[in-house]
């Protein structure tokens, strides 16, 4: 796109949301202040560096694209590729298999932050920050219980496992001088009908407040709750009744993914709900397709209540933003590209709600106002702004990245085999 014309559309775009009294350069000074924390499994379909084989255990990558990082070092070329065609800042989000084990096998119950340094390294070179999460699947102990398991020589391994990736996301944290925030989330339930219900979560509570009893002072625990999971889909340990229970009574930042709630839930209202009992939310934004299919997050309605909703509340500076989805079957750069820009636009249209007067008409009983302007501003300019931000911060404008990601695919993700 021409500068010319992406700099008049901004003009008139500024000029258009000025009447409204929205400031446009503050929306994108704050949209750009706005981490995002891109999760590194989408480069490779969840398979990690640990045993070289498809995720299992509740979860599930489809597709079979060609081009998926094999190694550590792929990975980090993929992500550099990532984050050279997006504006804005950006975090690293790694589960624990992601480890740099330089081809030995460490089992999860001995895992130390030494496999980790040369990622702590190679995020501080690329200006990122790391975030962390425990990996409770994909091992031949997962089984449907781990934390919540009655049989103490399973349990005790994933309490050690979760314990050390604590200890691993509080180096990280000081390493970087900034908290690495690290999510818990297990698959534990069960296929059919239990009638332990009750003993599962006793157990798990019991688990966790052990986990959680040390003071790591780097790093921030969350918890994620869980609707069901692939061959779990009677019950599920860590529901969401359960983790608000939790995550309120210890205070506990609650993790929120889009995409593990019943489909015609609005995931939006939890929001306000939670953040009056919790410190903080983390965000796992993805894209639910009938169920927790991790499609690549579009701007589509959840995702944009989502955000309106945050800044609705003036509680932004509560809630970590981190994406959350693995898409197989096209170009996992792309798939990168289009779920964070996605996620940016969600964002920027709710620094762009005209809210002071959206506030106005509601506080005065002018419904029929409210409602009408909530309507117009559906239409208004917001793509204009979007593409300043990107052409200001020298990356692809619209479309433009299709062509940098087609070389890329020739010169490097096609020629993996």
């Amino acid at each position: 796109m021409k500068s010319e014309l992406i700099e008049k559309n901004y003009a008139l775009a500024k000029e258009r949301y000025a009447a409204l009294g929205v400031d446009t350069d503050k929306a994108l000074d704050t949209l750009e202040k706005t981490p995002i924390s891109l999760h590194c499994w989408q480069a490779d379909d969840v398979v990690g560096f640990e045993r070289g084989e498809a995720a299992s255990g509740g979860i599930q990558a489809t597709g079979n694209f060609p081009g998926k990082a094999r190694n550590i070092d792929e990975l980090r070329q993929d992500i550099d590729k990532v984050t050279s065609l997006l504006a804005g800042t950006f975090r690293l989000n790694l589960h624990e298999t992601y480890g740099d084990f330089g081809g030995k096998f460490v089992d999860r119950d001995q895992v130390e932050p030494k496999y980790f340094e040369s990622w702590m390294q190679w995020a501080k070179e690329h200006n990122l920050k790391l975030d962390f999460n425990s990996t409770s699947f994909s091992h031949p102990k997962s089984g449907n219980l781990t934390l919540a398991n009655p049989d103490k020589g399973i349990r005790d391994f994933w309490i050690e496992h979760t314990k050390r990736c604590r200890r691993i996301a509080d180096a990280m944290g000081k390493y970087q001088n900034d908290p690495c925030i690290m999510n818990i989330w297990i698959h534990d339930g069960s296929k059919d009908y239990t009638v332990e219900k009750y003993r599962y979560r006793e157990i798990l509570k019991e688990s966790l407040d052990d986990i959680l009893s040390e003071k790591l002072p780097n790093m921030k625990s969350c918890l994620e709750a869980k609707l069901f999971g692939i061959g779990l889909e009677a019950y599920t340990v860590g529901s969401h009744d359960f983790y608000a229970g939790y995550c309120s009574k210890n205070n506990v930042i609650y993790t929120l993914d889009t995409g593990h709630y019943e489909p015609t839930e609005n995931v939006s209202d939890a929001v306000s709900s939670l953040l009056l009992f919790v410190p903080e939310l983390m965000l796992h934004v993805s894209r639910p397709m009938h169920w927790d299919s991790d499609h690549v997050t579009c701007f589509d309605d959840n995702t944009r209540n989502l955000f309106a909703e945050l800044v609705r509340a003036g509680q932004l500076n509560r809630a970590h933003i981190g994406l959350d989805y693995f898409d197989a079957s096209i170009d996992r750069i792309g798939a990168y590209i289009i779920g964070t820009r996605a996620t940016q636009k969600s964002l920027l249209q709710a620094f762009l709600e005209p809210l002071d007067l959206l506030r106005k008409y509601e506080d005065e009983g002018k419904y029929f106002e409210r409602l009408a302007l909530l309507e117009e501003e559906k239409t208004l300019p917001m793509g204009a702004v979007y593409d300043y931000f990107n052409y200001k911060h020298n990356v692809p404008v619209a479309e433009d990245y299709l062509a940098d990601i087609e070389k890329y695919e020739q010169e490097v993700t096609f020629k993996r085999k």
